[in-house]
């Protein structure tokens, strides 16, 4: 009895060498360019900033190249614009 592959729920092919947006759970943010990533959504960024929430006024920290571990991971988003896709969990009848 062989199981099934794992898929990963979303598709980020379309994203590689792109500028995205990933929050954490805790409120952590950071920006940085798409160079990999698996089935858990572990990531892989480049050229990455994490912007720092202070009291007087908002600031980034050069991160440059880093791997996020996927179950930490709240929010993943394009920084240039966005687009509705379909809803993964939804059973299509």
């Amino acid at each position: 009895m062989d199981k099934p592959k794992r898929e990963a729920i979303l598709d980020l092919s379309k994203y590689s060498n792109e500028r995205i947006r990933v929050k954490f759970t805790g409120g952590r943010e950071v920006t940085g360019i798409l160079k990999g990533y698996d089935q858990l959504l572990n990531l892989v960024l480049d050229e990455v900033e994490e912007q720092l929430q202070t009291e007087s006024e908002p600031q980034t920290r050069t991160l440059g190249l880093v791997v996020l571990r996927g179950p930490t991971i709240t929010l993943l988003s394009p920084v240039d614009g966005s687009e509705e896709i379909a809803n993964p969990f939804l059973n299509q009848a």
